[in-house]
């Protein structure tokens, strides 16, 4: 018996990479990173463009993207591209874009390779991802992907946490007391959710770098009727 794998219920909750691993098979796998992965995702996907997901600081991402017919995004307020989701506000209809990640792209890879259906989920696309999962199975792996401290480890953090939350509100069916406190969390600040995340840590570090627009997209909650799906290389539109 594995303790951890929350298998008696159809809507489970998670961190990080490892959460891959140590939850039952599910029919769909759900990646939460709202500061900034699965943002930028849902911004680029909405407009028409496919984001590919890659490892971060990975010298081979250059060539990925050539053979990809793909750009790179590089490091925010230096690259055209990057992990601000801003970025992606102007992509024309069929862009697409390697987008390197040390948290939510790692989290996306690794559920590629065990799950055949895996979406990007964030505040703006929160009930639109759990309605196309609904529709594509009947139990839900819903995974924050977390931000990392300096020496490399697991920070679970709050936005991630009310984003997965987000999902979980709409998806149906039993609920783990870690996806009932996910969804318990979003609930208590659901009507001041921009307050949260400017407030929080990551967005205090946002706000730091001058990037309010990132916060306002990020926290824009069902601002998207997009449900990025993984088609294999890319997150793209249904």
């Amino acid at each position: 018996m594995n303790p951890f794998d929350q298998q008696q219920w159809r809507c489970r909750c998670e961190w990080g990479p490892g959460a891959v691993a140590a939850l039952a098979p599910a029919d769909v796998v759900i990646v939460v990173d709202v500061l900034s992965f699965t943002t930028c995702v849902d911004v680029a996907v909405s407009r028409g463009g496919a984001i590919l997901p890659y490892e971060w600081n990975d010298p081979s991402a250059a060539e990925f993207a050539r053979t990809h017919d793909a750009e790179l995004a590089g490091r925010r307020r230096v690259a055209r591209y990057s992990l601000s989701a801003s970025s992606f506000l102007e992509v024309p209809h069929g862009f697409r874009c390697v987008l390197p990640s040390p948290n939510g792209a790692r989290v996306a890879r690794a559920a590629a390779e065990c799950a055949s259906i895996v979406f990007a989920g964030c505040l703006r696309n929160a009930r639109a991802v759990a309605d196309a999962a609904r529709r594509a199975g009947a139990t839900f792996n819903v995974i924050p992907a977390g931000e990392r401290w300096s020496d490399g480890s697991l920070r679970p953090c709050l936005e991630d946490w009310l984003g997965a939350g987000a999902v979980l509100a709409s998806l149906p069916g039993s609920r783990s007391p870690e996806a009932d406190a996910a969804v318990a969390i979003f609930d208590r600040r659901r009507a001041s959710l921009a307050d949260a995340i400017r407030q929080c840590s990551s967005g205090r570090e946002l706000e730091g770098r001058g990037q309010l627009s990132d916060l306002a997209l990020a926290s824009d909650l069902d601002a998207s009727a997009c449900a990025p799906r993984f088609d294999g290389a890319a997150f793209v539109g249904g």
